[in-house]
């Protein structure tokens, strides 16, 4: 019975002895092993972060759009350079046919403009950017009115005149003075036109219909303006716009009228009649003789009729 317990005892000490052994024998690795273990772990992080960074690079480029190629504009007789983006310059159907009917120079993407006033495409340039051209239209909210950015109020008044025409280089009127950049010098004319004239017979020409109305509400904002300009001009909007087009026209043409008692003393003024033969006489004695019209049917309405 000893020899049997015995015997128990150390058969159950060898299993215990043998399981302690199998578990410390798998507890142990190898450091070789190991090593090559990790390294392997480590590249394969590797690779699919640089994957994944790659795809996402790629994923960036295709989404985000490639920018607008620039374009070289030569400008004006003595060649003065702009430069403007593509997509900036195709919002004007003239610059989208110029571009889409391969006018640019293949190789330096250049677009001769010999005839335009590089003052006046500046301000075309301007508003295909921003929207508006210096001085820019301002609403005030006190007059509730609209007014022109830096320049005296003179909100929905048109250009008036000046009191003493005949004098060199125009006087001014008390009412509202002229603002110096109301007029541009014409190379091609050798003159003063107004600005707003110009930049709309621009805009005729590159299609910009938008561009055209906010000239014509601008120039009906200006002042102070001498005579022999407004005569100018006049003349300039009749060379530079269609028959078909009639808002510039009938603009100078009421200016006219509504201060002919100041064009009537305008030695300017009759030196155009004068010399004739335009059709802005024509218009305005048309214009005038339907006003004269109107100003008789109004009297006769109002005075009764007696036989």
């Amino acid at each position: 019975m000893f020899k049997r317990s015995f015997r128990s005892q150390d058969h159950t000490h060898g299993r215990v002895d043998k399981s302690a052994r199998l578990k410390n024998k798998g507890s142990v690795r190898d450091p070789t092993k190991l090593s090559k273990l990790q390294r392997s772990l480590r590249e394969q992080e590797t690779s699919s972060s640089s994957s994944s960074a790659a795809r996402a690079i790629g994923n960036a480029s295709s989404a985000s759009p490639s920018p607008s190629p620039i374009v070289t504009l030569t400008i004006g007789r003595e060649g003065r350079l702009f430069a403007a983006h593509e997509d900036v310059l195709r919002q004007a159907p003239f610059f989208d046919a110029a571009c889409r009917d391969n006018f640019l120079d293949a190789q330096s993407r250049r677009i001769s403009l010999p005839d335009e006033e590089p003052e006046v495409f500046s301000a075309v340039l301007e508003y295909l950017y921003k929207g508006d051209y210096y001085p820019r239209l301002i609403h005030n909210r006190q007059r509730n009115s609209w007014e022109l950015e830096d320049h005296p109020p003179n909100a929905g008044r048109s250009p008036r005149p000046s009191p003493n025409p005949a004098a060199a280089g125009g006087g001014r009127n008390p009412a509202g003075a002229a603002s110096p950049d109301a007029a541009v010098y014409l190379s091609s004319i050798g003159a003063d036109i107004l600005r707003d004239t110009v930049i709309y017979c621009a805009a005729d020409r590159y299609g910009l219909e938008e561009l055209k109305r906010l000239a014509l509400r601008k120039q009906g904002l200006q002042a102070g303006i001498d005579v022999g300009t407004i005569l100018r001009s006049a003349q300039y909007a009749y060379a530079h716009t269609p028959d078909s087009d009639s808002r510039l026209r009938a603009h100078y043409l009421a200016l006219i009228i509504r201060c002919r008692k100041t064009f009537k003393r305008s030695g300017t003024m009759q030196a155009e009649m004068e010399a004739g033969g335009t059709k802005l006489f024509f218009d305005l004695f048309v214009a005038m003789c339907n006003h004269l019209d109107d100003v008789i049917d109004v009297s006769n309405a109002r005075t009764p009729k007696t036989v």
